[in-house]
């Protein structure tokens, strides 16, 4: 119960992405508010999902666009247990097998009476935009424009790659 009125208070008080500051995979603090002036694009990942070979292309979208989009991963084992490792086994899974450089926070939950104060937000802002109940599997995708403001959401099956995102880049 004290959870959940924490999560409305963040959220309430939450006017764009930048007013939220995440743990890093690797400790520290990710401050979304670094972000400003760049596009964003938070997806919440998973390391056992049929979806989990998208790191390859959000890896190759973050180097292409470096100057005006940064990733970030935000693993969640909400889905099917696909993200049972540790922050460490995470982190060593996305270096080794795909190569990611992008940001990554600490694992978090993005569904359910769990859920991080963020993607509480970004629920709250899809549904403005007429996207109800948006994170319904691993690899979703909010892309944040360069005020903080949320613009679209992408389901899983949508390839970071594909001209469904890259129209908004280019």
């Amino acid at each position: 119960m004290i959870r959940l009125l924490f999560v409305a208070l963040a959220v309430m008080i939450a006017s764009s992405v930048y007013d939220f500051k995440v743990e890093g995979l690797e400790g520290g603090t990710i401050d979304l508010s670094q972000y400003k002036g760049k596009k964003i694009l938070i997806v919440n990942t998973a390391s056992k999902c049929g979806f989990t070979p998208q790191y390859k292309d959000l890896e190759a979208l973050y180097e292409q666009y470096k100057g005006k989009l940064v990733v970030i991963g935000f693993p969640a084992n909400n889905f099917m247990r696909q993200e049972p490792g540790t922050n460490a086994e995470i982190k060593e899974f996305c270096e080794k097998n795909y190569g990611v450089t992008f940001p990554m926070a600490a694992k978090i939950s993005v569904k359910g009476d769990d859920i991080h104060p963020l993607f509480k937000y970004l629920d709250d802002e899809a549904e403005k935009l007429g996207i109800k109940d948006p994170v319904k599997w691993n690899f979703t995708k909010f892309l944040i424009d360069e005020k903080g403001k949320l613009v679209t959401v992408f389901p899983s099956k949508v390839k970071p790659m594909s001209e469904e995102v890259l129209k908004y880049l280019n």
